[in-house]
Order: structure tokens, then sequence, then C-alpha cells
């Protein structure tokens, strides 16, 4: 799950890292005039997506009064955004945060990772922040600094130290960092997080350490352990992908039109990649569990059918929890149920599958039949091309 900045900053809060002065967060159908405007300014205004490179796009608007604050928040509000990182594809910001402006004296990159290789955490720093940080990898890969990192430990203290040396922080900062350093992996440690980030940590003009934007991924298989971040909307997840969250349906929508059901997470994934195979491209990911029942395939092809992008729906089910007799009954009374408009293509195996296929035979449904997954595809492929 990704965090909006403001949600990643509450969790900054928490062990004691220090962020700029928040004046408020406003979300559509919010007045302006409900944010906390004290002081005399100035105010950043910050569009709540999750994308970087928002400064470029519009999305970060730095206001010297109180009343320019207002109208540019408002304006912000319901705004199309477009950054790098969205693919072309516009971004509707639907929340804004705003906070005191600091004096930057300098800026700093700070982040923890996976390192997938190492299967522990690294800290990846530089003393070059503020910028794209693939950029300043690709481009002067020496100004990269590593430090790997113990799980059940954290960043020890000469670790701290050295990365305090390494980034020339001042002296007078220089207990501030180490602090800022250990807490920041504690936070990815303890949240379950893929990646923290923060860029830029600057130094402020009257020599304090900010975090002034905060990036947190945390991991969906840990939620179980963090019954705050789960209460949480998902931010990326479409509509659909909320609904078949809340009724226990593993989805995730795609690009493609062809919808797919599949018990299994291992074989879902080999039904996607042999509809790519077949020239086809998957609408959806959608393991619908091992014990599926009749409701349970009822709500899955209802999911399915809510993306306009569909035009076949392959179903490829492995009967051994539930027999294939069974999920042939159930794919019949759903498809009736739902009224099935799109051409339908049925490939099962397991137990019963004989008594399964007949059961689909005489349903009366308009539906074709693979004794292969290779078969599906192609047949499921012909289909959405009619």
């Amino acid at each position: 799950m990704k965090l909006l900045e403001y949600e990643g900053k509450d969790v900054f809060a928490r062990y004691g890292i220090p962020t700029l002065k928040r004046c408020g967060v406003i979300r559509i159908g919010d007045s302006p005039d409900g944010l906390a405007l004290d002081g005399k300014g100035p105010w950043v205004v910050k569009a709540q997506v999750l994308a970087g490179g928002r400064g470029k796009a519009g999305g970060v608007k730095l206001a010297k009064t109180a009343a320019e604050t207002r109208e540019v928040a408002g304006k912000m509000l319901g705004m199309k955004l477009v950054t790098h990182q969205t693919q072309g594809k516009a971004l509707t910001v639907e929340e804004v945060l705003v906070e005191e402006a600091c004096d930057i004296a300098r800026e700093i990159y700070i982040s923890v990772v996976l390192d997938r290789r190492a299967g522990a955490p690294s800290v990846i720093a530089s003393a070059e922040g503020g910028m794209s940080i693939e950029e300043l990898a690709a481009g002067h890969p020496e100004k990269i600094i590593r430090v790997p990192v113990d799980a059940e430990a954290g960043l020890l203290e000469f670790q701290a130290r050295q990365l305090a040396f390494d980034l020339k922080i001042p002296k007078k900062n220089f207990s501030d960092f180490t602090e800022f350093a250990k807490s920041l992996v504690r936070v990815f440690i303890e949240n379950d997080a893929s990646l923290v980030e923060v860029n830029p940590l600057v130094l402020t003009a009257d020599e304090k350490l900010v975090a002034i934007d905060s990036k947190i991924v945390t991991d969906d298989n840990a939620l179980f352990r963090h019954k705050d971040q789960a209460a949480k909307p998902d931010h990326e997840a479409s509509d659909i992908e909320r609904e078949a969250k809340g009724i226990g349906i593993n989805y995730i929508g795609l690009d493609g039109d062809i919808g797919c059901m599949v018990n299994g997470a291992g074989l879902a994934m080999a039904t996607l990649d042999t509809v790519k195979m077949a020239g086809g491209d998957a609408a959806n990911f959608l393991d619908v569990g091992g014990g599926a029942n009749v409701e349970q395939i009822t709500k899955a092809f209802q999911i399915i059918l809510k993306d306009p992008k569909v035009k076949a729906v392959l179903v490829n089910i492995f009967g051994g929890i539930m027999k294939c007799d069974n999920i042939a009954s159930g794919v019949v009374e759903a498809s009736k149920k739902v009224g099935l408009a799109v051409p339908l293509v049925v490939r099962l195996e397991g137990t019963r599958v004989n008594e399964g296929k007949e059961i689909l035979a005489r349903s009366g449904l308009k539906l074709e039949q693979a004794d292969s997954l290779w078969e599906a595809a192609q047949k499921a492929v012909a289909a959405a091309r009619r």
C-alpha cells in the first residue's frame, strides 16, 4: 500500500521525525477557509497524489499570503495532474496538503529500501537531494551511498555516524541526523515497508533538520499486523478493486479485454501468461479461491463484468478442494444470474472433470469448453476479437 505524503508524515511524527508545520489537509468539497494559516507565511500547497514530479507539473506551489494560499489550494483541488511517472495518465487531485514553508539551505536524499538480492533493508543516500535519484544514480553512481542494515538490529550507531560523515552533515546537526537515520530505519522495519523515502531532507537556513516530503510503501501481505494501515483507503485501487476486496476476492484490474476467473494465485498467473502467449491481454487477475462456491463464483462474474473493457470471459478452474461437477454447476447458475452477455470459455481439470464437462454441455448456455489451458486461451482470444 502506498501512503500519501501527509499519511507518511503522520507515521514520521510517531517516530519523532521532524516535518514542516501542517496547516491542514482539504479534500474535494471542503472550503479552504478551514486552513489554519497562522503567522506571516509563506506556505506551500501540495497536491496529494501517488506520483513523483508534482512540482514540475504544477502540483506544488508556494503562496506568500493567507488569501493567496487559500486561492491556490482551492484551485488545486480537482485539477488533473500529469507527471513523468503517470505514463500519460491524468490523476485527479482529491486532497491537498498545506504546510508552512521553510528557507532551504541544503537538500539531501535518503531512503530505506528492500535489497531483494541481500534479503535485507538497505539505506540509500546522497548529498544531492531534491532531484530524481534514478537520474543521479545513472549519471553519477559514485554519489550514491549504500549502507546495509540488519533487520533485527536496525541501523547501528557506528553506521549512522559514518553515514553522517559521508553526507558531510554539519557538527551542529550531527546528533540529530544520526537519530533521524535510525528512526527512518525503524519506520521501515516496524511498518513492514518496502520503501521509506525522504526527498529532500533539508537543512534550513536556521540550521534545523526537516523532512519536507515523505514516501512510504508498505507490504499488503503484512496489513494484518497493522490495523491502522488496513483501515486506510487504498489510493491506487480502482472502485472495482475496492469492491472485490470488500467481498474477499483477490482482484487486480489490468489493461486487456479478456476477463479471467481462476482459483489459486499460481494458476491465475499462468493463465495470464498463456493468454498473452495466445496473442491476447487479460483484463484482470482474479483468484476466486480454492473453495469457491456458487455465491463466490457469482460475485466474481459480477466483478469481472463491471469492467467495460471485457469482451470475453475465460474460466480456468482446477477442481481439488471443490470438485469439477460442483464448480460447473456454480458456473452455470452464476452465468444465468448475472445474465452473461459476452462469450464464455471454460476449462476444467481435476476431480470429477468429466461430470463437470457434461453439466456445462447440458446447460444450454452459449459457452465453449476447452481441454487444455492453451486451447482455452486461444478460444478466449478469438472470441474477444469477434
